[in-house]
């Protein structure tokens, strides 16, 4: 029985020497990205609780478009060696991503005042309310100009790490976010000539950074066309070929929409738990900055997941997919254990650096061994989601994602918050480990393999 379990989900050193090799640029872009943007909240946090508070809501509702466009063709594409289809699939990516990103700047200086109030529901002192809502209004403000060169940058990124190279993106990462914690100091506090700028001068940083990481992923990619035959022809014309366009829109739209909607439904979440007060809001952002760091690991180990599977599939090789899924996923898991054993023992103090009150504090740690607990179960759905969408099973993930979040998770956190007294802690709790619906779920779905499927 053992040798079956190990030949099932245990990998030999070759799989092994792939999988990290694939993985470990991806997952230190994203712990250097996390971990400045941890620096970014202590040095923003420094200021004072309503600075901090205005800046997460801002990146919270931002949060909303950051999407990575039609994704579920170019991995195969590659796998088949058609480069011709990838550099369409790039196109249309790219193309999607503007789009979303111009409407995202109209819905927020139009709307950006009246997003920014749903946050604020603590009717006991409302200078404090006020302050934190024209802290938000200067930050957004100026982050809107980062959204273009963001949306570049996704959209290049994503078509190269289906290629499988996820080294430069990782550079690319770096140079942004090393510029970001520099200037961050530099502007938030006033260091040297440099004015002290508070939360705008975080702004300002961060825009700086996405366009130095843009620059840098764009520059590469098109002076590098051998490995990048994706760009080859890709702005000679804006047209993608009818049959594909509608392809990749019938498979490709419920995906778009599952991204969009699963991140307006962790927003609308953090929304409703705002209705217990600023405090709450503020010691979620602390507990999500500090989660974001440890939760890398699932997140790009499922990303992992969709470009090896996505190749697989796209060469045909269906029983070394299904072979590859179950030794990632298994893999995947496991590495979420041991992180999460290490946020429960390094997250209590991490609230200590923050500039706020205690009553916040204590709450950003029940927050935070909350999240550590339910990180393994993050990390099966994460897995069995990108599993079922890297065989194009799109309208089953939409399914299993943004109506799961909408349909379970938020509402059950309306009606906690809403019809009860209980606390903001169980309330937490309670939503947090609905996640365990979610595994029995993908468990079945991952095994009747629906998504083993070639489609392209």
């Amino acid at each position: 029985m053992l040798e079956r379990f190990k030949s099932k989900y245990i990998g030999d050193r070759e799989f092994y020497k792939r999988y990290i090799l694939l993985a470990v640029p991806m997952i230190l872009q994203s712990a250097i990205t996390n971990f400045v943007s941890l620096l970014d909240n202590i040095m923003v946090g420094q200021l004072g609780t309503e600075q901090m508070t205005g800046v997460a809501i801002i990146n919270q509702l931002v949060f909303v478009f950051f999407v990575a466009g039609p994704g579920i063709y170019g991995a195969q594409f590659f796998g088949k060696r058609d480069h011709k289809g990838h550099m369409h699939t790039f196109r249309m990516r790219l193309w999607v991503i503007l789009a979303i990103t111009a409407i995202a700047i109209l819905v927020f200086i139009f709307f950006g005042n009246g997003l920014i109030s749903l946050y604020l529901n603590d009717t006991g002192n409302p200078e404090e309310l006020e302050l934190t809502r024209n802290y938000a209004l200067s930050y957004l403000s100026i982050i809107l100009i980062s959204l273009p060169p963001f949306a570049v940058t996704q959209a290049y990124s994503t078509a190269i790490k289906e290629t499988g190279q996820t080294f430069v993106p990782m550079v690319a990462g770096l140079f942004g976010v090393g510029a970001n914690a520099l200037l961050d100091w530099l502007l938030i506090f006033g260091i040297g000539p440099f004015p002290a700028l508070g939360v705008q001068g975080a702004a300002i940083a961060t825009v700086v950074a996405r366009f130095i990481e843009t620059s840098v992923v764009v520059i590469w990619a098109h002076t590098h066309l051998k490995v990048n035959r994706f760009l080859r022809g890709a702005y000679k014309s804006l047209l993608i070929p009818k049959e594909l366009f509608k392809k990749i829109t019938i498979k490709g739209f419920p995906l778009l929409v599952n991204e969009i909607l699963w991140a307006a439904g962790i927003t609308a979440l953090n929304q409703t738990y705002s209705l217990r007060g600023i405090d709450v809001v503020a010691a979620i952002n602390i507990a999500n900055t500090i989660g974001n760091l440890f939760n890398i690991v699932f997140i790009q180990l499922g990303a992992c997941i969709s470009i090896v599977v996505g190749q697989y599939l796209g060469a045909g090789e269906l029983e070394k997919a299904k072979d590859a899924d179950n030794k990632m996923i298994f893999f995947s898991v496991f590495a979420c254990a041991v992180m999460s054993v290490l946020m429960l023992l390094v997250g209590r103090f991490f609230p200590a650096a923050y500039n706020t009150s205690e009553e916040i504090r204590h709450l950003a740690v029940m927050f935070i061994v909350i999240q550590a607990l339910a990180m393994p179960f993050c990390a099966y759905s994460h897995s069995a989601y990108f599993t079922l969408r890297s065989g194009g099973k799109t309208l089953v993930t939409f399914l299993f994602d943004s109506v799961f979040t909408w349909g379970v998770m938020v509402t059950m956190a309306t009606v906690l918050l809403r019809c009860t007294g209980i606390d903001i802690v169980w309330a937490y709790f309670i939503v947090s480990f609905t996640e365990l619906i979610k595994n029995f779920i993908g468990y079945v779905m991952v095994k009747s393999n629906v998504w083993l499927n070639q489609i392209v």
